[in-house]
């Protein structure tokens, strides 16, 4: 007689909690970084909001998603990193027998602009991130070739351009993320969510449309070809 492995019923409860259209639109949303209220998240998802409502509190119950009230109204976000990183990456894992041709040109559009550049969680992505990824590795600032790890350089570079890397917890200081638009990692972790923050901070980007959509400025242009040698093309 086998004996069940203990973790099983947990991992087949996760399991259950993704495996609903409505939840993981949710979960795909949220990935942006930000807090969504309930309604914005029943808007995006196309159900009724109470409908939504008793999806976000599966989704709270099992510990992907945190929510606090402010007023009348109710913001949820997802739970931390990890459950971020495990959303990109079933993403990365269904993307390509799920892509359908966009039915409409504001759906083409769209589907462009996430591809050219987007946040994952708290670190860029599409063609943006990984064009920042190929430079640093280029470069000698970040090592690919057994994992992904910053040199020495790499912390020197961050503490030249004013980026702080906050090196506390148990989240990695660099981590490979595999991207589901260009199918290859690009950099997340510590130091990719505090270039993604500075880059926003700084206004190199700017976020466009209400999804997680990004694209870099004039002076993003000039700041990353300066400091990385980024060619502009490779930006659009």
């Amino acid at each position: 007689m086998t004996t069940k492995d203990p973790q099983a019923p947990g991992l087949a409860a996760l399991a259950g909690l993704i495996a609903d259209e409505t939840r993981a639109a949710c979960l795909l949303a949220l990935l942006d970084g930000r807090a969504w209220t309930a309604g914005e998240l029943a808007r995006h998802a196309g159900v009724a909001a109470s409908t939504l409502s008793e999806h976000l509190g599966k989704l709270v119950a099992g510990g992907l998603l945190t929510e606090e009230r402010q007023g009348r109204h109710r913001y949820v976000r997802l739970a931390d990193a990890r459950v971020a990183q495990l959303v990109e990456d079933l993403a990365a894992q269904v993307a390509p027998a799920a892509a359908r041709r966009p039915r409409t040109l504001r759906a083409s559009s769209a589907g462009s602009a996430m591809a050219r550049g987007r946040t994952c969680y708290d670190h860029l992505a599409g063609r943006l991130g990984i064009a920042v990824t190929d430079a640093l590795t280029a470069r000698g600032l970040l090592l690919q070739e057994t994992g992904c790890a910053l040199t020495e350089a790499g912390l020197s570079w961050f503490a030249s351009v004013g980026i702080r890397l906050e090196r506390t917890g148990r989240r990695p200081l660099a981590r490979a993320c595999l991207d589901w638009t260009e199918r290859r990692p690009h950099r997340a972790g510590v130091a990719g969510a505090a270039l993604c923050r500075h880059a926003l901070d700084a206004g190199w980007c700017v976020r466009i449309g209400s999804e997680r959509a990004v694209k870099v400025t004039a002076s993003g242009e000039r700041a990353l070809s300066e400091l990385l040698g980024i060619e502009p093309a490779a930006l659009h």
